[in-house]
């Protein structure tokens, strides 16, 4: 019996279609040609992620357990049996960092409760590089997931948000389906105060990146074409 536990390591992704190597760190790298083991959200795009970073990986080697909104919650300690038999295990995200805005979260707060070590591996994360980039307060920040669709119901939310922004001097973080972004740069536009300020934050690490920042009143004047394309909004009111 092998009483040595293998490590959880948290292996983050690209954010978008660029050579991998070109944002992660070595590091990345050696761990996925020395682990055959992954909990991923995807099968396909996490096999072709592994074949880009490390070509000359076996894929009928590989052994992935499936980590989304199909999974039956009570499989998820059964992931980690590899760890408690000395075997490392890599969680990969769809997107960036594990279990920031992930389901991977759940993965690693089981790791703990059975003593198993985890490590997160350096990656893009669009939420600290969209605040990074912003010019807002990177002392105190939210990120609030996504906003609800009802167009009254998000009216409220927004300006929910831009008083907690002005109360605690605290930046708001928030994404929305892609299709979606550019009615949500509108509606901010419309329903913040004029001088609050909006970050908007698309395509990250990507050649097509844009990252602004400017008063909701000249977001009007402004136009760029979000739709379809990942991005963060952020919002501050001084």
């Amino acid at each position: 019996m092998n009483t040595k536990q293998g490590v959880l390591y948290l292996i983050p992704t690209t954010l978008g279609d660029n050579e991998p190597l070109e944002v992660l760190p070595a590091t990345v790298k050696t761990v996925i040609e020395n682990t055959n083991t992954f909990i991923v959200e995807n099968d396909k795009t996490a096999r072709r992620f592994i074949k880009r970073i490390t070509p000359d990986k076996s894929q009928p080697a590989l052994n992935m357990f499936h980590l989304n909104k199909f999974t039956d919650p009570s499989d998820l300690p059964s992931f980690l049996e590899p760890c408690l038999n000395g075997e490392n295990v890599g969680l990969l995200s769809e997107a960036g960092c594990p279990g920031v805005a992930d389901p991977g979260a759940d993965i690693v707060s089981i790791a703990h409760q059975k003593n198993i070590k985890v490590v997160p591996l350096v990656g893009p994360s669009s939420i600290l590089m969209a605040i990074m980039s912003s010019g807002m307060n990177g002392q105190s920040f939210a990120f609030n997931g996504y906003l609800p669709i009802d167009k009254h119901e998000r009216k409220n939310e927004i300006k929910r948000l831009e008083r907690l922004s002005f109360e605690h001097n605290q930046s708001q973080l928030f994404i929305e389906t892609p299709y979606r972004n550019n009615k949500m740069l509108e509606d901010l536009s419309n329903y913040l105060e004029q001088n609050t300020n909006v970050c908007v934050a698309c395509d990250i690490t990507l050649a097509s990146e844009f990252i602004k920042t400017l008063p909701a009143k000249a977001w009007k004047k402004n136009i760029v074409d979000l739709h379809k394309r990942p991005t963060i909004f952020i919002i501050h009111k001084s």
